[in-house]
């Protein structure tokens, strides 16, 4: 009678080590080792991290407007308070403009050298008028005034230095000299403006720096300018000239 297998039960030993778990594999069974490489000595690319750059924003026009606005309020604030300084000035001091004349003029020199050129010396007598109550008028250094005919300077010269007060009329003599080049034509068409109409225009042209005295306050300088036409009935040396008629035009700027 043959040997019955005799099955012996395995007995287990809660003292021993647990069995060992199954380790996930490292590439999935479909991959083979060989298309993904040896993981030990596979090299992987370096990672750049990205900073985003910061953009500075443009001005928003908000603020630019209210530069705008600004800057146009201030331009008006500036005219109102001009405005109403010269309406206090108006109705305080009650300004009226200085009136000039031309009253006589003598040639000392009034000839022709060699070499065509014009020696002229005029004397002139300016009276200046300031017809204002409480406004005195500095006449201040470094004036100019200038006699031409027909856009020719025949001589120049300056004003004196001095104080004008209030209603006052001032005589001025004035010295004025000049040299013209090549006065051929000039002398001839003096000549025969004056067998045409008898007289002869000139015009005298005047720039001074003046300051203006409102009460005990000293403004700051300003310029006058004046123009003059004076016809006269002749331009002969040693001459007292006969002075038919004037007029004078005056403005003032900064």
């Amino acid at each position: 009678m043959a040997d019955h297998q005799r099955v012996h039960p395995v007995i287990h030993d809660p003292e021993s080590s647990p069995p060992p778990k199954a380790s996930a594999p490292l590439f999935p069974q479909e991959v083979s080792r060989s298309e993904k490489g040896d993981p030990e000595s596979q090299t992987y690319p370096p990672i750049h991290r990205t900073i985003p750059y910061s953009y500075s924003k443009p001005p928003k026009r908000k603020c630019c407007k209210r530069c705008f606005c600004w800057t146009v309020f201030l331009i008006i604030l500036q005219i109102i308070l001009v405005a109403i300084l010269a309406a206090i000035i108006y109705f305080a001091f009650k300004p009226k403009l200085p009136k000039y004349s031309v009253d006589s003029m003598r040639i000392t020199q009034f000839n022709v050298g060699n070499d065509n050129s014009l020696s002229a010396t005029f004397n002139v007598n300016i009276t200046a008028r300031n017809p204002n109550k409480k406004i005195g008028i500095y006449y201040e250094g470094g004036s100019h005034l200038s006699v031409f005919y027909n856009g020719n300077k025949l001589c120049e010269g300056s004003l004196p230095k001095f104080y004008q007060g209030h209603r006052n009329t001032t005589v001025m003599q004035v010295s004025l000299t000049g040299q013209t080049q090549d006065a051929r034509g000039l002398i001839q068409s003096v000549q025969a403006q004056q067998q045409q109409t008898g007289k002869i225009p000139l015009n005298l042209r005047a720039k001074v720096p003046v300051r203006i005295k409102l009460g005990g306050l000293k403004l700051m300088k300003w310029k006058f300018l004046v123009k003059c036409k004076v016809n006269v009935d002749s331009l002969r040396q040693d001459n007292t000239i006969s002075i038919s008629d004037s007029s004078c035009k005056f403005r003032f700027r900064f």
